[in-house]
């Protein structure tokens, strides 16, 4: 199966994945992941990100599609899921287009809806170790220390992408951008499910199964 999964900061993609890809055996291709390794190994594209990003800017699209196609098509005969990507209207036209090249195609779109005001609480109440990488949350992952990792017991701070401020902002890009890529795939005949991502994550994962098996016992 070759997958795409969309939805807001904070909608749950990244736990998703991990068990998408347990369940099924597809490869996980994180945008953000991809980037980094790319910046770490020194690659010609890494380079060029790199220098945008030192400067604060967002990475071109031309960029993002150049390491995400070519990650797809190292992927395994099994298939992937895309995570992160695509963003943009024109990543979308650049994935089919290059999938389409190989007689390809992306086989289910899976749409992460959750109101603006959960994402905002999550993010927000989102502790993190800097020392150790633990993460919390004041409401529903409470150290047993308040304040305290309980790993190390080093103090936990706010990430600075979790403060309300910048989430609202990350939230705004992500309806101005992100968006149109589903009213692209809907406009073009596509299977998008909209999933429910402000239930809990056991049954937001129950609700994949039951869209996803039924395409691999197709």
């Amino acid at each position: 199966m070759r997958i795409v999964l969309l939805g807001a900061p904070g909608a749950g993609k990244g736990t998703q994945c991990k068990r998408i890809v347990q369940r099924y055996g597809l490869l996980h291709l994180s945008s953000g992941d991809i980037l980094r390794q790319q910046r770490a190994e020194g690659t010609s594209l890494g380079k060029k990100a790199q220098s945008y990003m030192d400067s604060g800017q967002l990475v071109p699209d031309q960029i993002v599609v150049q390491m995400m196609i070519d990650a797809v098509k190292k992927a395994p005969a099994a298939g992937f899921i895309l995570d992160g990507f695509p963003r943009t209207l024109n990543q979308a036209v650049e994935l089919d287009n290059s999938l389409a090249h190989n007689g390809q195609a992306v086989d289910a779109i899976l749409n992460l809806q959750i109101d603006d005001r959960m994402v905002a609480e999550r993010m927000t109440g989102r502790r993190s170790c800097p020392k150790c990488g633990a993460v919390y949350h004041l409401k529903s992952l409470q150290p047993k220390v308040n304040g305290i990792c309980d790993r190390d017991g080093t103090g936990l701070i706010q990430r600075p992408d979790d403060s309300p401020e910048v989430v609202a902002k990350r939230l705004k890009t992500y309806h101005q951008q992100t968006e149109p890529v589903v009213d692209y795939y809907n406009n073009n005949g596509r299977t998008v499910f909209d999933v429910d991502a402000n239930n809990g994550a056991d049954k937001v994962s129950d609700l994949i199964f039951e869209k996803l098996d039924a395409i691999d016992k197709a």
